[in-house]
């Protein structure tokens, strides 16, 4: 009876110093099927010599950081586990505290969201940070996503700009993250003046 009980005690003790399991990649999975379903193509017409194509890829760089428009370990996931909303077609910004810097995204329909709606073709604006920012807490963040599973084929528009440009001291350097799928990407934009606007032009096919 002895040996019995030591050997049930001895296969507790072996299970309970298994390695844990892994998680289960759910997600990325479903996000594989959303970058599988449609290919972006940058179009931005006469780009200026200090513009150069977009390169749509990720260097990790770390864990985590919250509001800084960076997938920072490339997981796919724009500012993960920071309450900022996705999707598989998405544009975030985020900048220092001080100015108010606008992301504007056209869709196909020549349509922009708002904080206050969706278009009809189900782009939206998930933060919208203006002056004052006190609401914003110096986490100073605009998003624009694709609320569903594939983003309607078609040309999208991106522009980032100084919206009040009053009392803003330039240069104003703001971090630019997409995602399109699975794919992320980030750059350091550099608005020069209240007139510079930045813009970026991508088809969905």
């Amino acid at each position: 009876m002895r040996s019995k009980l030591a050997i049930v005690l001895a296969a507790v003790a072996a299970s309970s110093c298994r390695a844990p399991l892994p998680a289960r990649p759910a997600a990325k999975a479903n996000a594989k099927a959303a970058t599988d379903a449609f290919v972006v193509r940058e179009v931005t017409p006469a780009l200026s010599p200090n513009q150069e194509p977009l390169v749509t890829a990720c260097t990790p760089t770390g864990p985590e950081i919250c509001f800084d428009a960076t997938d920072n370990n490339c997981n796919g996931v724009i500012d993960e586990g920071c309450g900022v909303e996705i999707g598989p077609l998405q544009f975030t910004i985020a900048w220092a505290e001080g100015p108010d810097v606008d992301l504007e995204v056209t869709d196909p329909n020549l349509e922009k969201p708002s904080a206050e709606g969706r278009t009809d073709s189900g782009l939206a604006k998930g933060k919208d940070c203006g002056r004052p920012q006190s609401v914003c807490h110096g986490q100073n963040l605009e998003n624009v996503f694709f609320a569903g599973e594939r983003p309607p084929a078609g040309r999208y528009k991106i522009e980032i700009k100084v919206a009040r440009p009053d009392d803003v001291h330039f240069p104003v350097k703001v971090r630019f993250g997409g995602r399109f799928g699975v794919k992320t990407f980030s750059k350091d934009v550099q608005l020069e003046s209240a007139e510079d606007v930045w813009v970026r032009e991508f088809i969905v096919e």
